[in-house]
């Protein structure tokens, strides 16, 4: 199983991991700020916030299956 992995390039003042993973999904994921810290020996070595020209490597999660949520009522 090969996960497909997308190269950023930091170009941005005051970008961290967690901020650079939001702005590219534009959401919250799971775990994914520690895989990027796993794939990219060092990282954490540069501080927390990333200099620029700064490439990080970043899985690209697949994508969730919806889940049907039955709604809780309170009152009937």
């Amino acid at each position: 199983m090969s996960a497909t992995i997308e190269a950023i390039t930091v170009v941005g003042e005051n970008l961290t991991i967690s901020l650079l993973v939001w702005r590219r999904f534009g959401e919250a994921i799971p775990d994914l700020v520690e895989q990027v810290y796993d794939m990219n020996p060092g990282l954490a070595l540069l501080g927390p916030v990333l200099p620029l020209g700064t490439v990080v490597r970043v899985p690209i999660p697949t994508p969730r299956a919806s889940r049907d949520i039955t709604p809780v009522r309170l009152w009937e």
